[in-house]
């Protein structure tokens, strides 16, 4: 990458008061994911909606490590993979194609985010997929899909099987190839990757300990988010969320740039 983000000119004022909000939430997810380690160099993507008739989203320029990228470098493109806003960053095709169907097909799914953690394809790898075995697994288990792995996710037509797997679910388990989640906010759709990712990291831990192990009973399962909502206040991860920006601006509040 030619460019140093940092020296970008900023977008602020120049973009409306919500797309700019939605620029900071989504370059903080970013840094984010590569504070808790959960990036893989310049691969995945995490992409949100602008609200609006055109359907237009912000994704991560291609080439930029995640710890770099600041609400002004996010690329604007529009639901056939074009540039909206000169930029002059490339987009990742996979991202393209995986965040563009998802997007489209859901009116509820504001943000999406991708990766690819060890745990997370570990336990993609799993014939089983996650198993009840935390706390932190009810969750994404309430509202759990899977699809099938078909080779990097660069074909339009695998667009249809993606979002026909998906569902109405909000977390989603790529087979042998990582983790996804989408929610309402930035914030939602964080926090259910927390708990997906942490759920993945305790099986893998619960299953190297070659022990018998204790599967959460279905009753429980079913009554989780309801509990989980009085817990939270039905906030959802706004609870954590401005917690999670404090973070961020005591280590670097370049994202805001």
């Amino acid at each position: 990458m030619q460019h140093n983000l940092n020296d970008l000119p900023s977008l602020e004022g120049k973009v409306s008061a919500e797309e700019w909000q939605l620029r900071v939430d989504l370059a903080a997810a970013y840094r984010l994911i590569a504070h808790y380690g959960w990036d893989e160099i310049v691969f995945t993507h995490l992409s949100v909606r602008i609200p609006g008739p055109e359907h237009h989203f912000l994704i991560n320029p291609f080439g930029a490590l995640f710890e770099e990228i600041t609400a002004s470098s996010l690329v604007k493109i529009d639901v056939n993979g074009e540039k909206v806003d000169d930029s002059p960053f490339p987009v990742n095709p996979a991202g393209f194609t995986i965040h563009s169907a998802i997007h489209e097909a859901r009116e509820d799914a504001q943000c999406v985010m991708h990766t690819h953690t060890v745990e997370g394809v570990a336990v993609a790898a799993h014939s089983e997929g996650l198993l009840p075995l935390s706390q932190q697994s009810l969750f994404p288990l309430s509202s759990l899909a899977y699809h099938d792995y078909e080779g990097i996710a660069v074909r339009e037509d695998e667009k249809a099987r993606l979002v026909r797997d998906l569902g109405n679910a909000n977390y989603m388990i790529l087979r042998n190839h990582g983790l996804l989640t989408c929610g309402p906010t930035v914030a939602d759709t964080f926090l259910f990757m927390y708990l997906l990712q942490k759920a993945c990291e305790i099986q893998v831990a619960a299953l190297a300990g070659n022990r018998p192990l204790t599967p959460v009973p279905q009753p429980i399962i079913d009554k989780i988010v309801s509990e989980g909502n009085k817990v939270t206040s039905s906030k959802g991860g706004l609870i954590a969320w401005p917690a999670l920006l404090r973070k961020l601006d005591r280590i670097d509040p370049g994202f805001r740039r």
